[in-house]
């Protein structure tokens, strides 16, 4: 096919007249133009896995323009400072969302609560509706009441007490899935679980809404996917089976459309009951249902390890930390050892 059907030169064409050697060269031009245009368009390549191997981002960080920004199946990898995020937030700006953010509370977990809340005032989705949801066997915890923002709201929902961190796991979801049904579903549009022992550290907008949103787990992140935790026992309902699997999800936080969450949080906790009752309980308890579950229904957000971090050798450096987890960190120092106030 000629590439420049348009620029036919005329009958009696001679090299003497000016005239047609202009409109060849004004044609030439166009043409070069359009070439390199598409050229240009074709070569933007859609990236999936970390451009950086785990090894070299332990060492040197990661950049932003060097990070990924697209999962395989097309769903955007945030970092809060990348154009992409850039643009969804300001795609998000004029819809007036509603958020709530759904934190469980227990026993001596609640030594968290104060310092999360006060973190999320200073950077969780700032000139936007967000409601707190909190759990807890401890409701005087919140007294004196924390002073909110212009459009804050906070609701106390009491809860028996839970002890044992496993218990409390397996219990999240199903606990979760009731009060989206009875209560969130009623007053806002998205919802985000959140766990208490975290601390926001640096902006965290509109760039994390989707209707169905997980977190990267740090240790993994850019890992091999045999490395990843899966549950490996065929016998338990959140088997993950060889060749399966994306990546690996931190069940530290995560979120989306409240229709979206309830089913998740439902189907998860229907497959948590029915392994207790034959005796079987998968490896890492509630994040290996979590991660069976959007194996199968493919998250339309993944936030990047900046939103679910702590320092560890195993964990690498990020352009920026915004969600800091601090009871992960505590357990990698080694100043955990069951109790929350030794942090």
């Amino acid at each position: 096919m000629a590439l420049f059907p348009y620029c036919r030169l005329p009958s009696g064409f001679s090299f003497g007249n000016r005239k047609p050697l202009l409109v060849l060269g004004v044609c030439l031009l166009a043409g070069l133009v359009y070439f390199l245009r598409e050229k240009r368009m074709s070569a933007v390549p859609i990236q999936t896995m970390s451009l950086l191997s785990g090894v070299q981002q332990r060492r040197s960080g990661l950049n932003i323009k060097e990070v990924p920004v697209m999962t395989p199946w097309g769903a955007p990898l945030v970092w809060g400072d990348s154009e992409s995020s850039v643009w969804r937030r300001d795609e998000f700006a004029h819809l007036g969302a509603r958020t709530g953010l759904a934190i469980l509370a227990i026993g001596n977990y609640n030594h968290y609560l104060q310092r999360l809340l006060s973190s999320a005032e200073l950077y969780f989705l700032l000139n936007f509706y967000v409601t707190y949801y909190v759990l807890t066997d401890r409701p005087r915890e919140l007294d004196p009441p924390l002073n909110l923002g212009l459009n804050r709201e906070l609701r106390v929902i009491p809860v028996a007490e839970m002890p044992g961190w496993d218990r409390l796991s397996l219990r999240r979801m199903a606990l979760l899935a009731t009060l989206i049904k009875e209560q969130i579903n009623l007053e806002v549009d998205y919802v985000y679980c959140i766990d208490v022992d975290q601390e926001f550290t640096n902006p965290v907008g509109t760039e994390i809404l989707g209707k169905l949103t997980a977190t990267l787990h740090p240790l993994f992140y850019a890992k091999p996917r045999y490395s990843y935790p899966y549950e490996k026992n065929p016998v338990s309902l959140a088997y993950v089976e060889e060749g399966e699997g994306d990546y690996y999800y931190s069940s530290e936080f995560y979120g989306g459309l409240c229709s979206k969450v309830l089913a998740m949080a439902q189907t998860c906790s229907l497959l948590i009951l029915q392994d207790q009752e034959k005796g079987i309980r998968a490896k890492e308890l509630e994040e290996s249902y979590l991660n069976r579950y959007l194996i199968n229904h493919r998250p339309t957000c993944v936030l990047s390890p900046e939103y679910n971090w702590w320092e560890s050798p195993g964990v690498p450096e990020v352009p920026t930390q915004r969600l800091r987890s601090i009871g992960r960190q505590c357990l990698s120092t080694g100043n955990y050892k069951g109790n929350t106030n030794a942090c």
